[in-house]
This record gives structure tokens, sequence and C-alpha cells, in this order.
């Protein structure tokens, strides 16, 4: 391979990396507080294309506009999903919020198959995505630099939320001792509901970029994203927001370095990433930048 072909490869990778990523924070950040996986987070991912879509094709809104709708309209979704299916087992054990989570995703999975249809949709690239760009002798798609950009940017926003707001520090002292947090005053329900929140924006967000870079959307698009985006969180250490974006680059990078270097092994691609799962979890199962967190009961 050479150099060219290699940085192309590269900026693929790391394209790919920032939607595993941009995904992999809304599970760390509910983990982190609640312990509990969000396995409808996915179908939050698939219902932000969506969104996206409707609002370009029959509303005719400009792709920007449609884009920031979407992404707020998940987010609510993410509200409700916490005020119905979670937060009345708040004090349930354990094991009936993780059923739930899985009949949630089931339940969003086969509604998007009834309501929007089980046909694949095309959907409309904005032209900045689909232009092609010339780096150094390496012919570069508008949509691997854009993603990165745009993912860079929104993981800043999130960091000045998370470390420099009042409802950040009530997010990062209910993740240290909930119950401490609790007896100072703090609404822990309001507190949960704004994860939920920030998490499935930055998943629509996440949809949205990877409709753009697979431009193909369908009501079961999320499941396989959804679950490489775990595999990134528990690789970097889930519970830990830049564990998390670390975790969804390095899933990323080797995804496509395997295809680009083996393509002999290319069908094997999504079978690397849960063997690098089941590694983890074997030698080192708090992850990159992850720390044995104490249980919540």
């Amino acid at each position: 391979m050479d150099i060219q072909s290699f940085i192309q490869q590269l900026l693929n990778g790391i394209s790919l990396g920032s939607l595993y990523a941009l995904i992999a924070i809304g599970y760390t950040m509910v983990y982190g507080i609640l312990r509990l996986i969000n396995f409808a987070h996915g179908d939050v991912f698939m219902l932000g294309t969506y969104f996206a879509f409707y609002l370009v094709m029959i509303f005719m809104l400009p792709w920007w506009l449609s884009a920031t709708l979407a992404i707020a309209l998940s987010a609510i979704v993410g509200m409700l999903i916490d005020r119905v299916a979670y937060r009345p087992l708040r004090s349930a054990p354990r094991i009936s919020a993780l059923i739930t989570a899985v009949g949630v995703s089931f339940f969003l999975e086969n509604a998007g198959i009834v309501v929007l249809g089980a046909r694949p949709k095309g959907f409309p690239r904005p032209e900045f995505m689909s232009h092609t760009y010339n780096l150094g002798g390496a012919y570069i798609t508008g949509v691997s630099i854009w993603v990165p950009v745009i993912s860079v940017i929104l993981l800043l926003v999130l960091f000045y939320v998370i470390y420099r707001t009042k409802i950040g520090m009530a997010m990062r002292a209910v993740a240290t001792d909930m119950e401490t947090t609790r007896l100072m005053g703090v609404d822990l329900d309001r507190v949960i509901s704004y994860t939920f929140a920030i998490g499935s924006a930055l998943a629509a967000a996440g949809g949205i970029m990877w409709a753009c870079k697979y431009p193909q959307i369908n009501p079961l698009m999320g499941i396989f994203p959804g679950w490489k985006a775990f595999t990134a969180a528990v690789v970097g250490g889930i519970g830990n927001i830049l564990g998390a974006t670390i975790g969804g680059l390095v899933i990323g990078i080797i995804e496509i370095m395997i295809v680009a270097f083996f393509p002999a092994l290319s069908g094997y691609k999504d079978a690397f990433v849960f063997v690098i799962l089941i590694i983890f979890l074997l030698v080192k199962p708090t992850g990159i930048l992850g720390e044995t967190l104490k249980e919540k009961v």
C-alpha cells in the first residue's frame, strides 16, 4: 500500500471512529450515572437519521436546519425513554432495568419497521459532504474530512457542558456518589434526564453523519453501529468520556485497516471488533482509561 492510500484509509478510519465515539459517549454517560447499559441507544441513532430525512424530504427544510431539529427531537426522545421506561424502575433490581432496555430497543426497531417501512431509503447528502478533495495525491471525500471536524466540535461542546456548567457538575457528582448527591438536594431525576438528552443528541448527530457516509437508512441500521460503539465504550473504559472517544477511534481505525490490508478478511471485520471486546474483558475489563467503579445499590 502506497502512502497516499494509507493516508486515505487512515482518514476513513478516523472518520468512522469519530462516529463510534459519538455513540459510545451516550452509553458511557448513562452507565457512569445509572450503571445501566441503554440498549435502545443505537435505535435513537436510527431515529435521528429518519427525523433529518423527513424534515428535508417532506418539509423541505435546509439540510443544516433539518439536522439541528433532528438532534433536538432525538434529545427529547431520549428524555421520554428515561421518563417512561427507566424512571419507574430506579429502585428496582438492576436486571429489571436491563430487561427493560432490551425491550425498548426491540419496540423502537419494530415500531420503525411498521411506521417507517422496512424498505431502505436514500439519505440526502449535502454537497459539502460529497465533494472530493485532493490531499497530497490522496483523493478524500468531504464526509471523511467533515465528520471528524464536526465530531471534535461536538466533543468540545460536551466537555464544556460537563466541566464548566452546573448541570455538568451535577452529572459528575451523581456519577461519583448518587446517594450523597441526593442528600445535598440535587434533583437526580432531572440530572439523569439531561444525561439521556445529551447522549441521545450525540447519537443522533452520529446517525446523521453516518447516513451521510453511508447514504441509505432503514429501521435496523442502529444495531451494529450500536454494538460497536458499546465495544468502543468498553475498550476505552466505560464510564469515562475521554476513554469512549479513544475507544471509538481505535475501533474505527482497526476496522478500516483490516479491510485495507487484508481484503480477503473484509467479511470478518465485525468479528474482529467483537474479538477485541472479548480480549479487553479478559485482560483489562476496565478499559484503557477506565477505573473500577463503586457499585450502586
